[in-house]
């Protein structure tokens, strides 16, 4: 019998043997075997050319893996990993002792106790270790490469966040078929189907929102997004793409197009082209939404990711859905601390460029998240002592190299830039988050504390430039610096939203020592020339309103704090004007095309105060001296009349004669008058304007407790 091909030259058979005893020997010497492949064709084609039955030539990676460009995910089954490795050229040993690590193709029985190979002697470069996985996602984290790292101060600086690629690895169990609906990855082919089929729309989008709106509220980067733009148009389509798409950056992109809708037509014809606007942006919303939170699946955090949850925050208040926007400002705010945003880029030791870059950022972030908490009543996420970022500085970075921009110095005032409304926002989101903290908690305050925080609001106003100033602006510079007229509107509608919220539990309230007439007059006169600002917003376009309006604008609303005061003193000259201005906003929103559901809650109950006034004043014009007012007013005591709070005269006295108490008033203290309970208790939130039932009864407790005062 001769010998197999493949055996080494140190093993002989003898003619004269039965053949079995020499294949025992071999057995019995050679560590290593595999187990007989049955007859039938030998497979050898990896995982990919099997699925799509093509001609595999067997190497790693192979012929057709290579040129798809997806090289990466060429792998083989075990069985056929084996066979591969086996039919791999060994050199010749040198000596016989190199004979016992050479395979054979003799088959090994069960009852033999031999050992056979089961798959790879080693595993592949590309698994990542079990103690690593935060590195083998190559999501950057502030805390170090270990995924269970402590989070110590110390270490947090040591080292900064690696950059993050943009493909994604996966393992042979993992692969999938791209249209699989079992597969992760069919989350992916859902989203890329709600693109526009003709591109020329995409880009039709895209560029309306960058030379529309991005200039003016610092939304992306336009040279980084148009870049990743056309590489996403430029990939090679076919069942492998997703290894080529970043869903971080296609969530940015949702949204851009979701904008991108209602700036391509500011001005709808009728109801009909408004309502199908509405509907195909709120389905790029809902996909940006879809994809933010399918791509921490895929890859890890980033800054377009951050950027897509800011965007969507401000879109969902222009739709006055203002508890979402609560929920997706937090979800930001945490793909930002996953990177470390919250600690300030010269701890990292980064560029000066991307340091600039990552505190507007973080500003933007830091006030949705302490205005939307303050207008809704509920926790903000973001606590000052766990965050180590400083505010913003007077340079524009973002078109500079990193070289360049290393030399930049800060420009001065006078030469403004988008950093400068940037960390003024910035300090008076701080305030608003101390004025919740402080007076909207679960205990009640001093009036002393609302003093001092609206002095910390008007330190604020008075440090303003001058053509950011609130009373007569300097505007001679707006034509060299376009998005002056924008944010200065947004940082006046921040200005009276904060001191609206921060006095309005003390507008009704009654002293005869004229105590809380500097929280009647600030919230009247902010009320008011917040209600200016709205009267002019509905004389914009839709491109213009969305310049300043994505912030504090919607977030309260000074018209209905007017309809509060005009049922409250409906009789007086001051109550006359408010009326006029109610009526004119009301028709203003009745007649724009843009009007929600939302924003017609809101006018509804404006229209109910309006109603209550007017039929006060009519009742008094036509005169209570008759015998039924007469009748009416034996069962009321007589009381005397109270004064308006604004011709009640100031009384000056002694400081200690009067100290001031803790403002301890609600429902359960002042039994009797339950609309106190939600409009003048610091504890309550004021009802969402869809509750019109809850306002209605609010109004008519006010009149009841008018009346029984007899000063109606």
């Amino acid at each position: 019998m001769s010998a197999f091909c493949g055996w080494p030259s140190g093993y002989k058979t003898d003619a004269s043997d039965n053949g079995s005893n020499n294949a025992r020997t071999v057995m019995e010497t050679s560590p290593l075997v595999i187990k007989k492949r049955k007859r039938g064709r030998q497979a050898k084609s990896c995982a990919a050319c099997h699925r799509r039955k093509q001609k595999c030539d067997g190497v790693l990676p192979c012929f057709n893996c290579r040129r798809r460009d997806v090289a990466a995910t060429c792998t083989y089954s075990e069985e056929i990993e084996a066979s591969r490795k086996q039919r791999t050229p060994f050199p010749a040993p040198a000596d016989a002792s190199a004979t016992d690590q050479v395979q054979t193709p003799t088959t090994l029985r069960p009852d033999q106790g031999g050992s056979s190979s089961n798959g790879r002697a080693s595993p592949d470069a590309r698994d990542a270790p079990v103690g690593d996985l935060f590195r083998s996602r190559d999501a950057p984290s502030f805390f170090g490469s270990s995924y269970f790292g402590p989070q110590a101060a110390a270490k947090i600086i040591e080292a900064p966040a690696p950059d993050l690629s943009s493909g994604i690895r996966h393992a042979a169990a993992s692969t999938y078929s791209f249209r699989d609906v079992g597969g992760p990855f069919s989350q992916i082919w859902d989203l890329l189907g709600l693109l526009p089929r003709n591109k020329a729309s995409v880009d039709r989008l895209v560029d309306v929102f960058l030379n529309e709106l991005n200039w003016a509220i610092d939304a992306v980067h336009p040279s980084s997004f148009k870049a990743k733009y056309d590489q996403f148009w430029e990939r090679k389509f076919g069942f492998d793409d997703f290894a080529t798409i970043d869903l971080r950056w296609l969530a940015l992109l949702f949204i851009v197009l979701a904008y991108g809708v209602f700036l391509d037509c500011p001005n709808p014809k009728n109801a009909e082209i408004q309502c199908e606007l509405q509907e195909t942006s709120l389905r790029f919303y809902w996909a940006a939404r879809r994809a933010i939170v399918i791509a921490p699946t895929f890859y890890g955090e980033s800054t377009d990711l951050v950027r897509a949850g800011v965007l969507v925050t401000r879109y969902l208040i222009h739709l006055r859905r203002v508890p979402e926007a609560w929920l997706t400002t937090s979800f930001a705010m945490r793909m930002a601390q996953a990177q470390g945003i919250h600690i300030d880029g010269e701890r990292w030791r980064l560029p000066h460029r991307e340091t600039e870059t990552r505190r507007r950022l973080w500003s933007h972030l830091y006030m949705l998240d302490k205005t939307i908490a303050l207008a809704i009543g509920r926790p903000f996420a973001i606590v000052d002592q766990q965050c180590q970022v400083k505010r913003a500085t007077n340079v524009w970075l973002d078109d500079e190299t990193d070289e360049s921009a290393a030399t930049v110095t800060e420009s001065p005032l006078s030469e403004p830039t988008l950093s400068v409304y940037n960390f003024l926002a910035h300090d008076l989101a701080k305030i608003v988050g101390n004025i919740q903290e402080r007076c909207f908690g679960l205990h009640t305050v001093s009036y002393d504390t609302v003093l001092s925080l609206d002095r910390d609001i008007l330190a604020w106003e008075a440090k303003l430039p001058n053509y950011y100033h609130v009373q007569d602006p300097d505007t001679s510079i707006d034509h060299r610096h376009p998005f002056l007229r924008w944010n200065r509107l947004h940082l006046h509608s921040m200005y009276h939203f904060a001191r609206v919220t921060l006095h309005r539990p003390y507008l009704l309230r009654q002293s005869i020592t004229n105590r809380f007439k500097q929280s009647h007059d600030a919230c009247i006169s902010s009320a008011c020339a917040d209600l200016a600002m709205r009267i002019d917003y509905f004389q914009q376009p839709l491109h213009d309103r969305l310049k300043w309006t994505l912030g504090p604008h919607h977030l309260f609303n000074s018209a209905l704090v007017l309809g509060i005061i005009a049922v409250k003193d409906p009789h007086s000259r001051r109550s006359q004007g408010i009326l006029e201005d109610l009526i004119a906003y009301c028709a203003m929103q009745r007649n724009d095309v843009w009007l929600n559901e939302f924003a017609l809650a809101e006018v509804k109950i404006i229209e109910l105060c309006i109603s209550k006034v007017q039929k006060f004043r009519t009742n008094r014009a036509a005169g209570n001296s008759g015998p039924v007012s007469q009748a009416g007013s034996e069962n009321v005591p007589s009381r005397p009349p109270v004064v308006p709070a604004s011709e009640q005269p100031v009384f000056v006295s002694n400081q200690d004669d009067f100290s001031t108490p803790n403002t301890t008033l609600s429902a359960e203290t002042v039994p009797g008058i339950p609309w106190q309970a939600p409009w003048g208790d610091p504890t309550f939130t004021l009802f969402e304007p869809t509750d019109l039932q809850h306002w209605e009864n609010v109004l008519d407790s006010i009149t009841q407790d008018q009346m029984l005062f007899g000063l109606q």
